[in-house]
């Protein structure tokens, strides 16, 4: 396992109902990856976790073990990873919104009306993998080009650093 440098995100499991339901959305759009939730590292043994009660702070330690870390697939400079890492640490407290799974998958099956859209974008509420997206895209860096920010999943993440593996 690399270890991970601030600004790095992480890929993890999630057992129980939460981790089952994740799984089942993933599968049902079409993305289904061996991981249910995503987190940024900030440094210091510390990450950035968007969770039902809100974004926290938390150590690494009391985080769900990290599967997969981004460190060495996806390039950022140390001003970039500092970066990423305070933009995470602002992000603490986000509220979250299950309505952002409901968009997901309505946007994959071409179905989303735009007044949902619309919604998840005034609602500025983010899941795990959004937080992520969001973060680095508050550094100016796009981690799905010419995609919405909010349209992420774990999985999306997951296929992403897939994707870098394969192509270096």
């Amino acid at each position: 396992m690399t270890e991970p440098q601030p600004g790095d995100f992480g890929l993890t499991k999630i057992g129980g109902l939460a981790g089952a339901f994740v799984n089942f959305g993933q599968w049902f759009v079409g993305d289904f990856a061996p991981i249910q939730h995503a987190l940024v590292y900030v440094g210091n043994g510390m990450v950035v976790q968007a969770m039902p009660s809100g974004a926290e702070l938390i150590r690494l330690e009391d985080a769900s073990p990290v599967v997969k870390w981004s460190t060495g697939l996806v390039d950022l400079t140390d001003q970039e990873r500092v970066h990423v890492a305070l933009e995470a640490l602002k992000l603490v407290g986000t509220p979250y919104s299950f309505l952002d799974y409901l968009s997901i998958a309505l946007e994959r099956w071409g179905v989303r009306p735009t007044w949902v859209l619309n919604r998840v974008i005034s609602s500025k509420h983010l899941i795990c993998s959004q937080l992520v997206v969001e973060a680095y895209l508050r550094t100016g860096i796009e981690l799905f080009p010419g995609m919405f920010p909010g349209d992420q999943t774990p999985g999306d993440l997951w296929h992403l650093l897939k994707d870098l593996e394969t192509n270096d």
